[in-house]
């Protein structure tokens, strides 16, 4: 296919080439309403910039972007984003670079605001987190030369640069924990079943399930709290009642642990639960959580330092971070006598 030129995004706007040029690289001479135009031309013919050309013709913005599709409210109680965000900006700083963070509702609009930052030069590359199998997101970015690091599994990147904790190990150590403590029915409190880390997590709890004997409940939601006590209720209150849950996040483990008390139940005695991450808040909740354990803070900053490498010229690769380690605490016990 031959590539779209400012002439045909032009021809089609009903503007100069020059108008089109103003409006393409982010700079003043045009009006809003024809800027709006222009890019709304480029966005359906799909137009990308010469790499080359913009090379030549353009400085670094000295920012990079992160897009979460995810609900304002979520991201402001989930302690997973608020550590990660932190370590990211850490390197930044360090450097000098700033981030452009966006929040959006879901992942069209994401892709929407890569092609943006593309054509207007606005960032120098892109941390891309929650990924799919089979990612529209990937063969986007590489139409569009945006330079990004994936957070996730090396299964799901495409050989893309990524970084990855190893979720399969994690969920075992999580399994072999509570089926240590004399646990046979477990519950599961999971992300998203289109998030390419929780489809993982998915995959690794049935298997140790399996391997272990175990009889399971899963429930799916939008790691938000409301949801994670939703789900919750629902494992303690329909059917028969799991012993030990998992939580695929801190916020929906603590959203449970009140649910549980509500109930006039107790964790131990009725229930262990188990979070995922390991924020501050498992150590302020009474009981204190178990929990797979990994630093947020520093896997932001690492990231932040593979994206920095890729704009050096190196080559994409897969860099595990690191695999979460189980930490007991006081919400795990064994199950109670029948």
């Amino acid at each position: 296919m031959a590539r779209v030129t400012i002439k045909e995004i032009a021809r089609r706007a009903g503007v100069s080439k020059g108008a089109v040029s103003y409006a393409l690289n982010n700079q003043p001479g045009v009006s809003e309403a024809t800027r709006a135009r222009v890019l709304k031309v480029a966005e359906e013919l799909e137009w990308v910039p010469n790499r080359a050309a913009r090379q030549l013709s353009a400085a670094r913005s000295e920012t990079f972007g992160l897009v979460l599709a995810r609900s304002a409210k979520t991201l402001s109680e989930e302690p997973f984003y608020m550590g990660f965000v932190g370590g990211v900006e850490e390197v930044l700083g360090e450097k000098s670079y700033a981030l452009a963070l966006q929040v959006v509702p879901d992942i069209a609009e994401e892709m929407a605001t890569y092609r943006k930052w593309a054509a207007e030069r606005r960032v120098d590359g892109v941390i891309v987190v929650d990924i799919r199998v089979d990612d529209p997101r990937i063969p986007l970015l590489r139409k569009v030369g945006l330079p990004a690091v994936l957070v996730g599994d090396p299964s799901l990147a495409d050989g893309m640069t990524c970084v990855w904790t190893d979720a399969t190990s994690a969920m075992n150590a999580a399994l072999d924990h509570v089926a240590s403590l004399g646990h046979r029915l477990v519950g599961r409190v999971a992300g998203p079943s289109d998030h390419g880390h929780v489809w993982i997590r998915d995959q690794a709890f049935n298997s140790a399930s399996e391997r272990l004997g175990l009889e399971t409940r899963v429930v799916h939601t939008d790691f938000s709290g409301e949801s994670g006590a939703a789900a919750t209720r629902k494992l303690m209150t329909e059917g028969v009642r799991p012993t030990a849950v998992v939580y695929d996040n801190d916020l929906m483990a603590i959203a449970g642990l009140s649910v549980v008390n509500g109930l006039g139940l107790k964790a131990p005695d009725d229930v262990t639960l188990v979070a995922w991450d390991d924020s501050t808040l498992c150590r302020l909740t009474h009981p204190t959580l178990t929990a797979m354990s990994h630093n947020i803070v520093a896997y932001g900053s690492e990231v932040a330092h593979r994206l920095f490498d890729l704009l050096e010229g190196a080559r994409p690769e897969a860099h595990l971070y690191s695999t979460p380690q189980l930490v007991v605490r006081e919400s795990s016990g064994p199950p109670p006598a029948s």
